[in-house]
């Protein structure tokens, strides 16, 4: 190797270190946001915070039904995008968080899933394909994994907010 080669070498701890630090500062930064906008609504909640394959998930709790007016599917999208937005002015760098409020993320997982079980029936009692509604990039990556698992195929069309899943053999 020679001395040029051997700059451009990077440990992988490095790498991993780093991207940690910055997944804990993304994190930190969006805790604190939503933690403000929690005082500002006079609503408590516990904040979660975990890290899966680079990606900072904030799960929003509480001990009663105070997060329901939060945790509505529209809602959570527009304050996960203001928190993407915070944690970007901060940081530069585009975040990729995902927010979950009261659980909403798991009610929308296993709406998801109705939605594959229904799709797939149809394929399956004759149908060429089945398109499912316009939704998020995160929610069309929810799935294609669920139709992957159910052995049929899928992919995304259109554009922009018209972007939606077509499931296949």
């Amino acid at each position: 190797m020679t001395e040029q080669d051997t700059a451009a070498v990077v440990e992988p701890t490095e790498v991993d270190q780093d991207a940690t630090e910055d997944a804990r500062d993304e994190a930190d930064i969006a805790a604190d946001y939503i933690e403000e906008l929690l005082d500002i609504c006079d609503l408590d909640g516990d904040i979660e915070i975990e890290e899966r394959a680079g990606r900072v998930y904030l799960s929003v709790t509480d001990e009663g039904n105070a997060l329901r007016v939060l945790a509505k599917p529209d809602t959570v999208s527009a304050l996960q995008e203001l928190t993407r937005i915070a944690v970007q002015a901060e940081t530069g760098e585009f975040s990729r968080l995902i927010l979950d409020i009261g659980g909403s993320r798991d009610a929308r997982a296993s709406e998801l899933q109705r939605l594959v079980d229904t799709a797939v029936e149809r394929i399956e009692a004759g149908s060429a394909s089945a398109a499912l509604p316009p939704m998020s990039s995160y929610e069309r990556k929810l799935v294609h994994d669920l139709v992957a698992e159910k052995g049929f195929r899928s992919e995304s069309e259109g554009e922009g907010r018209d972007r939606h899943t077509v499931i296949t053999r």
